[in-house]
This record gives structure tokens, C-alpha cells and sequence, in this order.
């Protein structure tokens, strides 16, 4: 089974060119910046960026916004109406504890929303991808095949993408709406979305800082399985009236917290 979307198969190539250039360096001792936010940056992360900025440039006219070249003004961005949304290294925590959950994420965001996305593990040779109205696959060594979200069914354990640590007070208020048992299934970067697109898990409620990169790609791929990202109220986590979770609306790239569910 091949990807039915031209472009997304041009964006899952680029994903795995720099995937490539991960793995260099992953398979290597490799140095370790800090930037100013204090968060490890890798030579990883920077090769990954160039790698996917110059496929994109060479694939069409959009802006780019990456992780990795943040600094574009507001007044700039708010004229934006279609873009990519990138983040060459997702998890670079998970890198450095080399793990294998660290992804490559690429999002095409239209009028604020993801309309198409490609997450892909190259330490898992793995990859989601995503097309919004058209569906969601998985690609891994045993090929490529369609997913899509599951509903939590009454009686069946609600299982909830979590942290290996200790739960948050607000996790555990909305781990007690639930109304059967829960299991937490831990999970590193924008992965953590993809358990629930592939229905491998019924909810992910985020209650911890992201920026805009690290979701869009995943929440495209959400969204294409059916599942929904809404913005999540710690005080009604279970809001069904919940606003979806938009992108480049305000001048902050930081995320709200969010809940993904089936």
C-alpha cells in the first residue's frame, strides 16, 4: 500500500532525509548546546532544520516556521494563510537518552488549522502521516497501513497517555471522571498524539508547556484518524464544548493545554 497523496509522499521523503541525518548523528557521541531557553539543542537538531528547509524551499513557495528559526516577527506571520510548521527534532530529551521516541514533524497548517502532517521515528523506523478528509496511515517495517482512533467502549479500561513520573493533581482529577479503570501508557514526544490516532489509547490530555511545532504534525495526523485536539480546562478537563486547538492565531507559539481524544 503506497500513500494516495503525492504531496504527502514528497513530505514523509523529506522527513526521512533528515531522519537520516538524525540517526548520523544519534549512532555517534554528538555535542550538546544550550539554548536560551536551557533546553539541550543537538547537532542533530540543526541538520535535521537545514535538511528540511531546503527540501521544503525546493517543494513550493510557503513560509516555514521551525523550531529552529523561531524568530520570525508576529506582524509577519499573522499575514500567513497556509505554511509549514516544522520541528526537526522532536524529543531531543528522548534522543539524548537515546530511547528511540524522538520524532521529525512536518505540518501543512491552513487558515490555522493542520490539514496535513508526517511524524516520523527514525530510530523506530516508523512513521504517521496524516491528511485531513482523507485519512491516516502507519508506515513500519510491515508495510503501510490505514489507523484510526477508538472510541472508549463502557466497561473496557480507558487508557491514558500519561508521564513515567508522578501525575499532576489536575491529571488525577480527570483520571477520577472517568468511570472504569485507567491505565497510563507512557510514551516520548509528539508520539504520545499518535497513540491515540492509531487507537492504541483513548485520551492524552497535555497539562505541561509545548509550542505550536511540537503538535502540528501529530494533530493533523489526530485529526485525519478521527480524534479530536481541544483545548483542555483543568477545572472541566471532560468539556465537550472544549474549543479545537488552533495554530499562528496570537502572537505566542506556545500551546494552551490540550486534550487529544477518540
Amino acid at each position: 500500500m503506497t500513500l494516495p497523496d503525492p504531496l504527502a509522499q514528497q513530505i514523509l521523503r523529506i522527513a526521512k532525509l533528515a531522519g537520516d541525518e538524525i540517526m548520523g548523528i544519534y549512532e555517534k557521541d554528538f555535542d550538546i548546546y544550550e539554548k536560551q531557553d536551557t533546553s539541550p539543542l543537538t547537532e542533530a537538531d540543526l541538520a535535521a532544520h537545514n535538511c528540511i528547509v531546503k527540501e521544503l524551499k525546493e517543494l513550493s513557495d510557503l513560509p516555514i516556521l521551525s523550531e529552529e528559526s523561531a524568530d520570525i516577527d508576529w506582524e509577519e506571520r499573522q499575514t500567513w494563510q497556509q505554511y509549514w510548521l516544522v520541528d526537526p527534532l522532536d524529543g531531543t530529551k528522548e534522543f539524548i537518552k537515546k530511547n528511540g521516541e524522538f520524532t521529525v514533524n512536518i505540518a501543512l497548517i491552513d487558515n490555522g488549522k493542520p490539514t496535513m502532517g508526517v511524524v516520523y521515528a527514525p530510530a523506530r523506523k516508523e512513521a504517521y502521516v496524516g491528511i485531513v478528509g482523507k485519512g491516516a496511515w502507519i508506515e513500519n517495517t510491515a508495510g503501510t497501513k490505514s489507523i484510526e482512533a477508538r472510541q472508549h467502549q463502557n466497561g473496557e479500561v480507558w487508557k491514558v497517555v500519561g508521564s513515567r513520573s508522578h501525575q499532576s493533581p489536575e491529571i488525577k482529577n480527570l483520571l477520577d471522571q472517568l468511570d472504569d479503570e485507567t491505565e497510563l501508557v507512557a510514551m516520548g514526544s509528539s508520539l504520545k498524539l499518535c497513540l491515540v490516532a492509531s487507537g492504541e489509547a483513548h485520551l492524552y490530555p497535555r497539562l505541561g508547556p509545548t509550542s505550536e511545532w511540537d503538535t502540528g504534525a501529530a494533530h493533523a495526523v489526530a485529526l485525519a484518524a478521527g480524534a479530536s485536539v481541544t483545548v483542555l480546562d483543568p477545572d472541566n478537563p471532560l468539556d465537550p464544548d472544549a474549543e479545537a486547538l488552533t495554530y499562528n492565531q496570537k502572537s505566542s507559539v506556545l500551546n494552551p493545554f490540550f486534550l487529544v481524544s477518540a
